[in-house]
């Protein structure tokens, strides 16, 4: 498929705690605002970073499967410009000083 259309579940609570949802896989990416919120990531799944709008966020998927893994930067890529900030660098770490996993 050339092009996955994505769909958004929202917090009305909190309108930084997104979930992207593919229409057409079983993707699903959760959405947080790092100024806000806090976030320990989950070893079993994906995580990437962006800054959008001075803040800085984090993308984890929810129950992750081999055949989504590759769509997740495209989720990513919708969602920065849903939020009007098609410029957001997809960052495979957390940049925050002391966030960096070991390997």
């Amino acid at each position: 498929m050339d092009h996955n259309v994505y769909l958004l579940a929202t917090d009305p609570n909190d309108p930084c705690r997104d979930i992207i949802h593919s229409r057409d896989t079983s993707l699903k990416v959760r959405v947080f605002c790092l100024n806000s919120d806090r976030f320990s990531a989950d070893n079993n799944e994906i995580q990437l970073y962006g800054y959008a709008h001075d803040k800085l966020y984090a993308f984890e998927t929810i129950n992750i499967t081999a055949e989504d893994a590759l769509d997740v930067v495209g989720a990513i890529q919708w969602y920065a410009e849903y939020i009007n900030y098609p410029e957001m660098e997809i960052l495979p770490e957390d940049p925050r000083p002391g966030h960096h996993l070991a390997v």
